[in-house]
């Protein structure tokens, strides 16, 4: 029988409400439609370390970032080097594996199993030899949020250069081997520099309020611990309510942007028969939070940071439909950690010991379901099961809990209130046993340990991602 391919898109920096068919009906995705209408949609999918490079790290290793050990983006060990990957496993089980596209691992050039990477990188000194223009002619830095619209070729932009670059492989591939494609788009991560025919787009379309709670609304009673990464990224918390429509705007333009693009890889495959026997993964590192509580970026778990698509389409040949899965939605709790094992079940190969995650088509039926918990740069942890997210922060120890079966935007936090004390306790106790194994040096017998609270956006040293496309790096969106 012939071992099946598989296609792996990711987009970075993607919230999980970001699709039409899904219930976005602001958003133009006819792409993700299709995934949608003809695959497994997991709608509680979440990233448990939610910033780019400890994310990455787990989609590559099956594990989680408490597991692997990169809570944070920085380079402080190399998951990828000490933990198996599923790449190299199907490199070394016959599969032509490739990547197009962001990976943001260190060394920059490191593959951890992939036998091939072309990077951002590649894209910009290839702009740069032929004298093209590329999209950073603009100052607005990779984290700030302010938009900016290219008026350049779309056909010269970074996202349509890694679809290219990805029909490059499929229509050359070696065809005596399956293939594991990774098509990585840096978009919509800022800076938000859609092409102008995408800007258009959405001309007249009344974009969405950004959501705030009864805890979010006033900035001099919120609780800040959370709004350090906004502090330090962008600019958001400043700006009017028709800025931030305008940034949403932006946002939803890179995101048709990419999802038009993948419509050109899509009908290659179907002209190349590839369709038939390729399984198509899609999902993303993590989310933004896109102006909602008067915060941008991500690093801290609500929903807009942490609550990422995820979508998975069997082979089928074009027109027709795989009835087992074809629109099927799953409300279970699932994390990237279970894209390893998913893939290499799929592929016939035995997944290693010890990893986080589930292989998701056993399950879909399986009768049990996981509880969610999540550090991001041990200073962001979240405790959730099915209607219940708790979250401490260690600056100044401030807490949020929400009943997100009644209230999933999380506009009422119900942390003080005495009626929810025996389930915060009980959310906060899981945690802590958690933390015990992963943050030791947090916890002093049942007792949380936090650091100094933030009183003012003048407490964070901001980091706007100023960089050019000289230096080279990883990081390039």
């Amino acid at each position: 029988m012939e071992r099946p391919n598989i296609l792996l898109i990711t987009t970075d920096q993607q919230r999980f409400d970001t699709i039409h068919a899904l219930g976005n009906k602001e958003i133009f995705t006819p792409h993700l439609n299709w995934l949608v209408d003809e695959g497994i949609t997991f709608n509680r999918c979440y990233s448990a370390c939610p910033v780019c490079m400890p994310a990455r790290a787990t989609i590559m290793t099956g594990k989680e970032a408490y597991t692997h050990g990169l809570t944070g983006n920085n380079n402080d060990c190399l998951p990828m080097r000490d933990h198996v990957t599923f790449p190299k496993l199907l490199t070394e089980n016959g599969y032509q594996t490739r990547a197009e596209g962001k990976l943001h691992f260190f060394p920059m050039r490191a593959t951890y199993g992939i036998e091939h990477a072309d990077l951002p990188m590649d894209y910009f000194n290839e702009m740069r030899k032929y004298g093209k223009y590329s999209t950073r002619h603009h100052g607005v830095g990779e984290n700030e949020v302010e938009p900016f619209i290219n008026t350049g070729n779309e056909a010269d932009s970074l996202t349509h250069w890694t679809v290219d670059k990805s029909i490059d492989f499929i229509e050359n591939r070696d065809p005596t081997r399956p293939f594991f494609l990774w098509t990585s788009f840096t978009k919509p991560h800022s800076p938000l520099d859609p092409n102008l025919s995408f800007w258009e787009i959405y001309n007249g379309i009344e974009m969405p309020d950004p959501v705030m709670g009864d805890w979010s609304a006033h900035m001099d009673t919120a609780p800040l611990g959370f709004y350090k990464p906004t502090f330090q990224l962008n600019n958001i918390w400043r700006m009017s309510e028709a800025q931030k429509k305008q940034i949403k705007r932006a946002y939803y333009a890179c995101i048709s942007q990419i999802d038009y693009n993948l419509g050109l890889l899509f009908a290659r495959m179907r002209e190349l028969n590839l369709l038939e026997n390729t399984w198509i993964i899609f999902t993303s590192d993590h989310g933004d939070l896109l102006g909602d509580h008067n915060m941008c970026a991500k690093t801290n778990f609500l929903e807009g940071s942490s609550h990422i698509p995820l979508l998975i389409k069997p082979p089928a040949e074009f027109g027709s439909s795989d009835t087992r899965y074809a629109g099927l939605q799953c409300d279970k709790i699932t994390t990237l950690a279970d894209i390893m094992p998913t893939i290499l079940s799929i592929c016939g190969i035995s997944s290693p010991e010890g990893l986080d995650g589930n292989d998701l088509l056993h399950y879909i039926e399986d009768k049990n379901e996981k509880e969610f918990y999540g550090n991001c740069e041990d200073k962001y942890f979240v405790f959730m099961d099915k209607q219940f997210k708790y979250m401490w922060t260690w600056y100044g120890g401030e807490e949020l809990l929400f009943d997100l079966e009644h209230d999933p935007l999380e506009q009422h936090n119900l942390a003080s209130l005495p009626e929810f004390s025996s389930i915060k306790e009980k959310l906060m106790g899981n945690m802590i046993e958690k933390m015990k194994e992963t943050s030791p040096h947090l916890v002093e017998g049942n007792k949380l340990l936090a650091g100094g609270k933030i009183n003012s956006h003048r407490d964070i040293s901001r980091f706007p991602g100023l960089n050019t496309t000289l230096f080279p790096r990883d990081s390039f969106h």
